[in-house]
């Protein structure tokens, strides 16, 4: 082997891998033409231009400069697919630590498909296929397609750590940048209360920017989870957990006990059936972010319009400030989420 085709390698543990290569690459040395490998058990090395001066890593080794076969048709390509068949393939997918997540929709072969997307991304260890959510706890429906079959994962995005397992709770990559700017649209000190919590979605971002939030989940798997992300993230004393409908929570009486916020978040789908529970906790001059699953011939107007009903049944105005579509929900409908504040 030739010399000059060597290159080198900083040796991480595998959980790691996500963010030491978002570390390589803002220090501008992370070489996106060869594979992240796996090198022992626990282990992967991640290929570099030259040796990091920021990123923490195990040890340096060389790394035979094999090029990356550079997507997934190329994967395909080499076990014998056809044009046609790659066409059939998926256009996207998501990594959540050490999980593939992906719709494998008309493809041919499903487990080919799987095991592609294993050798395109070698710090993952299993790839799930992706259904539909279902049931008042939204739970998904997934199948594993190769790999180690461990649906247990944690996933850095934006600095916010979520651990999870894809088997039993919810974990949506399209809407990324709305978690993220959460994250920039509160202020410290500010009393949030987040309706639909999960894992912890928008309640981490928000409490590592020092809001105080009081987060609501009724799904006993999410909740298991938010409350270990709350330590994981170090925000346990600006987050007030609660296992609950979010209904009851709201509907206290009690001075002493009432939840009161300058911020609703109502991150769910059908979030126009709770309006009246959140406008009931929201202090005059305060904002929500409602979301819905809207046809598109009726956006913004749908959720507008319902938002300002049931604000007006309370004698309360709306100032709409931003409309938005965060991603496509289903043929013909999209995610979207109106952010407005109510006086």
């Amino acid at each position: 082997m030739d010399e000059s085709e060597e290159r080198f390698a900083v040796v991480v543990d595998k959980p790691r891998t996500e963010a030491v290569i978002a570390e390589l690459e803002a220090e501008g040395v992370y070489d996106a033409d060869r594979s992240v490998r796996e090198f022992d058990e626990g282990s992967v090395s991640v290929p570099v231009t030259s040796i990091p001066e920021s990123v923490e890593y195990i040890e340096v080794v060389r790394q035979v400069g094999e090029p990356r076969l550079r997507d997934l048709a190329d994967h395909l390509r080499e076990r014998g697919w056809t044009d046609e068949e790659i066409d059939l393939a998926p256009s996207s997918w998501a990594v959540l630590g050490t999980v593939v997540l992906v719709d494998v929709g008309d493809a041919p072969r499903p487990d080919e498909v799987g095991e592609a997307l294993l050798a395109l991304h070698g710090s993952a260890d299993t790839v799930l296929s992706r259904g539909g959510i279902s049931g008042a706890h939204r739970e998904p429906d997934v199948t594993v397609l190769a790999g180690a079959g461990d649906t247990e994962t944690v996933h850095r995005e934006h600095g916010t750590v979520y651990a999870m397992d894809l088997a039993e709770v919810m974990f949506s990559p399209g809407n990324k940048a709305e978690r993220a700017r959460m994250g920039d649209v509160v202020a410290e000190g500010e009393r949030v209360v987040d309706m639909f919590a999960g894992i912890g979605y928008f309640t981490l971002p928000m409490a590592r920017a020092g809001a105080e939030v009081t987060a609501i989940e009724r799904n006993p798997d999410s909740f298991r989870y938010l409350l270990e992300n709350v330590q994981r993230n170090g925000v346990a004393d600006r987050v007030q957990p609660y296992r609950a409908d979010c209904r009851d929570v709201l509907a206290r009486t009690d001075p002493a006990t009432d939840v009161t916020a300058d911020r609703v978040v109502m991150g769910y789908y059908e979030a126009h059936e709770y309006l009246d529970s959140a406008l009931g906790a929201l202090e005059p001059g305060g904002f929500v972010h409602m979301h819905e699953a809207t046809p598109e011939g009726l956006v913004p107007d749908r959720p507008v319009g319902r938002l300002r009903d049931a604000a007006a049944e309370r004698g309360r105005a709306v100032d709409v400030l931003d409309t938005r579509r965060v991603k496509g929900y289903s043929e013909g409908v999209a995610h979207v989420v109106v952010d407005a504040r109510v006086d």
